[in-house]
């Protein structure tokens, strides 16, 4: 077959829904017919694929993943980790600098994408993660290769905890490529920890989880971070925003005319403080589910562009590593694979549209990186689509789960819709519940 047709499908792209067709050749989108198709691409040359009654979306761009690959893999791999996100639609990922060794180097910052080079089953890059002391490897780093830079201004492992004035200065003076930021105060999240541990010890009630890492904790830290990025021009993007308070921070408008751009994760979207009680450890994040209120105001700046992007900074940890008293039970969760599914039930319940689901998940991302020819349903891009079945069903269970971890705090929830198939690059890489053992997956290009 030399060509591929999507056939009669509602086409979800660029703010509107439309009945049309989709021609792929090799890796890319060589036209997109609205109506009726030319008689010559419906001959034996073409793959037809019928996707009456479906939708075809761009493929989903996460910018924020911990796939735990060099050092980390008893949690999850590249591997695994991606072909789970293929499984959930996402065709591109940006994974985070906090393995093992940590991704502090161009050095080690390569030898991942040499990794995921011949591992990954969706298309990647990686960040670089900032130090106190490594503002060189910074400066050196090819804007066109690498998605951005990440600056733990909270608490993190290892020595990526950047608290040095005139570190963040130069970061944020000298780096021009988008800096992406965890901010909780360090400061702060420690006096409330030990006010709770004196009362409790190490098993602090749950509950208390969003009172130590506060929301006066995020919103100092965020507040730094807006203040520097103004002061110096930095082209600033505030990672899993969790507060209302934040939102104060953040003005509306299009992706493409903003310095400073904000993200909120399909967590914080989905959960609120009331869920510890059943949930417990298991949506214990950092930063942490706070309360409805909050909620409420993220969907709020979601819905009025205050909030650019939707991600999922998944974080897999191994069913024991959740266990235990709070002090112990480690943060962050699986999320990848279910993300797409949990924003189509915010569609199924009229609080968001379609086209803005694939405008925060597909095309933000790919123009606030600047990514080359992806995030949109266009001639001469990459053909990373997914064809979604709204009136099937998904039922969450642990043989369906692709992590590596086994977990998910979606466990026995039943999406109300389906995943028929994610294409990459062209090729159909996902269907039937299956992934292909034949990657595809290519580093993502960035037009800087």
């Amino acid at each position: 077959m030399i060509y591929t047709l999507l056939h009669n499908a509602t086409i979800v792209n660029r703010g509107e829904e439309f009945t049309g067709s989709i021609l792929i050749h090799k890796q890319t989108i060589v036209d997109v017919f609205r109506g009726e198709v030319p008689e010559t691409f419906l001959q034996k040359n073409t793959r037809i694929i019928d996707c009456s009654g479906k939708y075809v979306i761009p493929g989903v761009i996460d910018d924020q993943v911990h796939f735990r690959e060099p050092g980390l893999t008893h949690k999850g791999s590249i591997t695994s980790e991606s072909k789970a996100a293929i499984a959930g639609g996402i065709t591109s990922y940006m994974e985070m600098p906090n393995v093992n060794p940590q991704t502090t180097t161009i050095e080690l910052l390569e030898q991942k994408f040499d990794i995921a080079s011949h591992s990954s089953y969706a298309n990647y890059s990686f960040y670089l993660g900032a130090t106190n002391t490594n503002i060189d490897q910074l400066r050196a780093l090819d804007p066109t290769l690498t998605c951005g830079v990440k600056v733990f201004m909270g608490s993190s492992t290892g020595n990526m905890l950047v608290d040095n004035p005139e570190a963040l200065k130069q970061i944020f003076s000298d780096v021009r490529i988008p800096v992406a930021t965890h901010c909780e105060d360090e400061q702060i999240i420690q006096t409330n920890l030990a006010f709770y541990k004196q009362k409790y010890g190490d098993d602090i009630p749950i509950a208390f989880h969003p009172t130590i890492r506060s929301r006066e904790a995020c919103f100092t830290s965020s507040k730094l971070a807006y203040d520097l990025a103004k002061k110096y021009n930095t082209r600033l993007h505030i990672l899993h925003l969790s507060t209302a308070d934040e939102m104060l921070l953040l003005e509306s408008g299009p992706v493409t005319n903003k310095q400073i751009t904000a993200e909120v994760c399909v967590h914080h979207l989905w959960f609120n403080a009331h869920d510890y009680e059943t949930k417990g450890a298991f949506i214990k994040w950092n930063p942490a589910i706070k309360d409805e209120a909050d909620r409420i105001a993220l969907f709020e700046a979601l819905l009025d562009d205050r909030i650019d992007v939707v991600a999922t900074d998944h974080a897999p940890h191994t069913i024991e590593e959740k266990k235990g008293v709070y002090t112990k039970a480690a943060s962050g969760g699986p999320l990848v694979q279910h993300s797409l599914l949990a924003m189509l039930e915010f569609y199924k319940q009229g609080i968001i549209s379609l086209p803005r689901i694939v405008h925060k998940m597909c095309h933000a991302p790919a123009d606030l990186f600047q990514i080359k020819k992806r995030g949109y349903i266009e001639k001469g891009f990459f053909a990373d689509l997914v064809i979604l079945n709204l009136s099937a069903q998904t039922k969450v269970t642990t043989q369906s789960l692709l992590y590596a971890c086994k977990w998910s705090p979606f466990a026995d929830y039943t999406f109300s819709s389906r995943i028929e198939k994610t294409i990459l690059n062209g090729s159909i890489i996902y269907e039937n519940g299956c992934v292909s053992d034949t990657l595809q997956a290519m580093a993502l290009e960035f037009n800087r």
